[in-house]
């Protein structure tokens, strides 16, 4: 504990009123107690504050004028990273202090239920200092303060005190303990503050992994980049793979080594300059940029962008400021050392490819021998250092074709910020969906969701979800008394969550995939009562063992009736007409009897025979109601892409085609409800096959799904007496299938929620999955088949 500090203007002995406050959220490792000091100082409140498991602790006396004013300013002058989403205040009846001091007390132990703070992009108070030649940190690339840095990648344990971060390895010298100690300093308690005399140190090591000889690892990094090496970067939650994106070659061989053949890059610039360059970047963009979360934020591309190899056929790019220190010090590099911050407000040429620090699939590398065996033969260097990466976090990914920009992905920056829920009950551990994977911890009336895990189709991912889960259950003092799973029974997510109950003998609830979809925007939302879901993505298991992908339910807590879905296709061949929509085109043309059009449409593709035989014979073709499946008919029937080297590949380039073209012409309203309650896409269709332009053709596709989507759902809306809406799937991932069915809704008088905080996509499931476990645990759900929901 640092001494005491008096307040000139208070008289000892004087007879004050005395309050206990609590504070909840985000309110450790954010600066939260330094500024809590600083307040209690300008405003002559004596006292003390501390950290506890709880959050932030404050004993305050004052006259009642001057408590009310500090309570406010509490909140209303909080600290830029803080979130405070609870305060309660109640009297103290003990005896003021003796001293009129303020004072920053030890922190307390007991049961946690703070939140857990994300990691943080570097503030510009710190890059003031970095690129300063007479600051003692000057060009230091650790650098960080209260406002921002490495939080929930190094912390081991709650309370958030260095000893309990992978910083503890790093003893303090004389003047950061000095720093750390003075609340006059903007690192008074900034657990993670280090220098170049007392932190951690960089490294840079060659194709075989020795040590090189260079004095500055920084320069002789740049040097290889700009020479066309890959270089992996550990940085603050993993490692980076990092090459020249303006250099095609280095690209390609990135490619080539990751067996990465098109899934996009992201691209970091040193600014919103050099960005412009490439992209088109929107206010609401900048802000995400620049924001302390620092994401990887998609934007339009301008029309002459020269990368090569960057996001093959998208219209998107994924784009990044840095975040670290480290990465500032790259750029910095590459523009010559510059002193003072003018630079950076200057285009500047380099743009890097920053991807994931792992093998195509697998869980992103973070500690030092892994990465120099798992990216051995992929990077020719490794710029590496020696603070320890607990737990590993990947970049954060926003779509900006929106405002507020859709999260498509939850890591660095989000993870694992608290959802206040509108229900609360015993802890529960939802262990998410196959692809796309999260797992949320709920405590009382609080979910915690994960950092994305990936898909679970390697035995390292799946060992990761188990890590994950082992960790936060650790970090947040939960201990299940509740476990969630999908209802697919062979997902390794819901063979864990089975294992977990067996042994610890706690119910198992089952949810269903797209039940799980609706009641994650719902949990988002606090949204209480019956709505009308519509759920669109890939595919999930329905009730009846089918693959279901394009609903409409009726969904009231635990509850859910499936009222209508989209008219079903054949998945010629199973899981494989995923990856071949010209599988999906045949498909439809089989349905419109045209079966014998397959094999001069799809001339090019080996086997188009045997694909007309296998749907004439209904051999090998289960059927789905999957709006997926729809956009890769249609991006096949258009020969958009007719097999596709990523998830959603064809859906995101049919996308872009019909963002280019702009408005379809067409009057009448093909996609139509058929005899059994159904959205019909088959006339659609069969409209699709008369056009030449395939950017037209996607233009019209989607302007007709937006007008049978909508008039389908209000129709049911109505029948069903419900005027709240949730929308849901990875599927609204198409900001305009979003943004217009949205808008047309809410033209016909309903009220409309999306996912706001979390992905739409599957890395939004396990928080539904949670709040279903606590919506049965309060009212058993209005069910005659409570298999399909509990068991």
């Amino acid at each position: 504990m640092r001494p005491a500090t008096q307040h000139s203007g208070r008289v000892a002995g004087e007879s004050l009123q005395g309050c206990l406050l609590r504070l909840g959220g985000q309110v450790q490792g954010v600066g939260f107690r330094p500024f809590v000091h600083n307040l209690a100082e300008r405003l002559g409140v004596i006292g003390q504050v501390s950290n506890d498991a709880a959050g932030v602790l404050i004993e305050a006396w004052a006259d009642g004028r001057t408590l009310d004013h500090f309570a406010a300013a509490l909140i209303k002058e909080a600290p830029p990273m803080a979130l405070v989403d609870a305060l309660s205040r109640e009297p103290l009846d003990r005896n003021q202090p003796a001293q009129p001091t303020f004072t920053i007390a030890a922190s307390g132990g007991g049961e946690v239920s703070v939140g857990v703070t994300p990691d943080a992009n570097v503030c510009p108070e710190c890059l003031q200092e970095l690129f300063d030649p007479t600051d003692r940190r000057y060009r230091y690339p650790f650098i960080n303060c209260t406002h921002c840095g490495p939080r929930y990648s190094l912390i081991r344990a709650l309370p958030y005190d260095r000893p309990n971060t992978t910083m503890s390895a790093f003893a303090l010298c004389g003047r950061c303990d000095s720093e750390y100690r003075d609340p006059t300093d903007r690192r008074f308690h900034a657990q993670p503050t280090c220098c170049a005399d007392c932190g951690p140190q960089l490294e840079l090591r060659d194709a075989r992994g020795r040590i090189t000889d260079a004095k500055d690892p920084i320069a002789a990094t740049v040097r290889r980049l700009l020479d066309g090496e890959i270089v992996a970067i550990k940085g603050l939650g993993g490692y980076h793979l990092v090459c020249d994106a303006r250099n095609p070659a280095a690209v390609a061989r990135l490619r080539e080594r990751k067996q990465r053949e098109e899934k996009p890059f992201a691209v970091m610039g040193a600014n919103l300059a050099s960005l412009r360059q490439v992209a088109r970047v929107n206010a609401a963009n900048s802000a995400s940029l620049c924001s302390s979360v620092a994401p990887i934020v998609l934007c339009p591309r301008q029309p002459n962008d020269t990368l090569i190899g960057i996001a093959p056929g998208l219209s998107w790019l994924g784009l990044m400021l840095p975040h670290t220190p480290l990465h500032y010090l790259l750029f910095h590099q590459a523009a010559g050392q510059p002193a003072g911050m003018e630079w950076l407000q200057q285009p500047q040429k380099l743009l890097l490819v920053m991807t994931s620090g792992n093998r195509s699939g697998e869980p992103l590398v973070t500690d030092n021998p892994q990465a120099l065996d798992k990216l051995a033969g992929i990077a020719d260097a490794w710029l590496l250092h020696d603070r320890d990466i607990h737990t590993r976090c990947d970049d954060s990914v926003l779509h900006g074709g929106s405002e507020p920009p859709t999260v498509i992905r939850r890591g660095r920056g989000l993870a694992p910020r608290v959802v206040a829920l509108n229900v609360d009950g015993p802890p529960v551990l939802a262990l998410g969906p196959y692809f796309k994977n999260t797992l949320c911890v709920t405590k009382s009336n609080r979910a915690y969701v994960s950092q994305y895990v990936g898909d679970l189709d390697n035995a390292d991912n799946c060992r990761t979800l188990e890590q994950t889960a082992s960790q936060l259950a650790q970090l947040m003092a939960v201990e299940p008394a509740l476990i969630a799973i999908d209802r697919h029974p062979d997902f390794y997510s819901s063979r864990l969550g089975q294992q977990l109950a067996r042994e610890r003998g706690l119910p198992l609830v089952r949810v269903q995939h797209h039940h799980a979809h609706i009641a994650a925007v719902m949990a988002e939302h606090q949204l209480d009562g019956a709505v009308l879901g519509l759920a669109l993505d890939g595919t999930g298991l329905g009730d009846d063992n089918q693959l279901w992908g394009g609903e409409l339910l009726q969904v009231e807590g635990a509850s859910y009736q499936r009222l209508s879905g989209l008219a079903p296709l054949p998945l010629v061949g199973g899981d494989r007409a995923a990856k071949e929509p010209w599988r999906l085109g045949a498909a439809v043309l089989h349905q419109l009897g045209l079966g014998d059009q397959i094999e001069r449409r799809f001339a090019s593709q080996p086997g188009a025979d045997l694909i007309r035989q296998m749907l004439e014979r209904g051999s090998h073709c289960p059927y789905t109601s999957s709006m997926g499946r729809w956009f890769d008919a249609a991006a096949g029937l258009l020969g958009i892409k007719p097999v596709v080297c990523y998830e959603a590949q064809a859906a995101m380039m049919l996308e872009g085609l019909a963002e280019s073209y702009g408005p379809a012409t067409e009057e009448s309203l093909r996609a139509c409800v058929n005899a059994n309650g159904e959205l019909d896409l088959l006339p659609l269709m069969a409209r699709l096959l008369d056009v030449a332009d395939p950017a037209e053709g996607a233009a019209l596709f989607q302007q007709q799904l937006v007008g049978g989507l909508s008039r389908w759902t209000l129709s049911r809306a109505q029948q069903a007496g419900l005027n709240r809406v949730v929308l849901a799937g990875g599927c609204f991932l198409n900001q305009a299938l979003r943004r217009q069915l949205s808008e047309a809704l809410r033209q016909q008088g309903l009220q409309v929620f999306t996912a706001e905080r979390l992905p739409c996509n599957d890395g939004g499931i396990s928080l539904g999955q949670a709040w279903v476990a606590l919506q049965q645990w309060q009212q058993p759900p209005k069910t005659t088949n409570p298999e399909r929901v509990t068991e």
